[in-house]
């Protein structure tokens, strides 16, 4: 397999729509496999568990449907990491909500258009990528960060998000799951925060693929150039407090920490709730929303 190109599994009972998605993604610069049902796809991801970046995953198939191969990859270990994409005609907000609460983030109703798939895949290996990096990392840092007891960070980019997302999560006892988490509040700060990139404003810029461009070009404004996201760190016997504070004005992060079906087909808005159900053990917002506290087990403590 090539590494620079993301390998999607497109899973569908049906002939036509396996035809019509890869159609669609053949010029996005992706290697497609397929598989005809959920057994068949499951026994390829068993056996080939590091293979593939995302599943575009069918829930209605008979014998082993999408929902218990959703399942199946969630309790594997190995597995688990990987974004699941789940298309479906049924569009129901209990559908929706359901699939999510299973660990699909990622959702498509069909009928679907060409726009709409390449965005939401685009979005979901975007995040395996990231995820990849932050965390390829993690066994080569200094494992010492779990007898870290007191810290003060200031930064202002999103590369410097990453790079303390990496250090913060070597002080917690399972830095590979709270990684992405904490580098999503991170990023949160800069871009929301102290950048005012709004919700629709991301929308936007993300489809028309300038969000980085866009976050750069307003870092070098005579009005953000001081402006720093500040983190203090704290460890209490068995847990790590991180307290996160921008200088923004805040946002209605109480419209963020619930996985939303309305936002399901967005190609972004998920990842404070991500975080929240599936990273850290606590997200507690101050204010208005520019603070953010963060509480996780800390490294070298029994795991609860």
């Amino acid at each position: 397999m090539d590494g620079s190109k993301a390998a999607i599994l497109i899973v569908d009972d049906e002939p036509f729509n396996l035809d019509i998605i890869k159609e669609y993604l053949d010029d996005e610069n992706y290697i497609l496999f397929t598989a005809k049902n959920g057994e068949d796809a499951w026994k390829q991801l068993k056996e080939n568990p590091d293979k593939f970046d995302v599943v575009l995953l069918d829930r209605m198939m008979p014998k082993l449907d999408g929902m218990q191969v959703l399942k199946r990859i969630k309790a594997h270990q190995r597995l688990k990491s990987i974004p699941v994409i789940l298309q479906t005609a049924k569009s129901s907000q209990q559908d929706i909500i359901d699939g999510m609460n299973s660990g699909a983030y990622y959702y498509l109703t069909k009928p679907f258009n060409d726009e709409m798939l390449c965005s939401i895949v685009s979005t979901a290996v975007e995040d395996k990528m990231r995820y990849n990096i932050l965390t390829m990392e993690l066994e080569e840092s200094v494992r010492g960060l779990a007898t870290l007891q007191n810290a003060y960070f200031e930064y202002q980019t999103l590369d410097e998000a990453n790079d303390l997302a990496k250090v913060l999560a070597n002080a917690c006892a399972q830095p590979d799951k709270v990684v992405i988490g904490i580098s999503e509040l991170l990023i949160n700060a800069v871009e929301h925060g102290n950048l005012k990139i709004c919700y629709d404003d991301k929308s936007r810029l993300i489809a028309k693929g300038k969000w980085i461009d866009e976050v750069n070009s307003r870092l070098k404004l005579t009005r953000n150039k001081n402006k720093k996201v500040r983190v203090s760190f704290k460890r209490e016997s068995h847990i790590n407090r991180i307290l996160i504070e921008d200088e923004g004005t805040g946002f209605e992060w109480q419209n963020f920490l619930e996985l939303d079906p309305k936002r399901a087909f967005d190609s972004h808005g998920r990842g404070i709730a991500m975080a929240r159900i599936s990273s850290l053990d606590e997200i507690n917002f101050q204010g208005g929303g520019n603070k953010v506290e963060i509480i996780v087990q800390a490294g070298g403590t029994e795991q609860k």
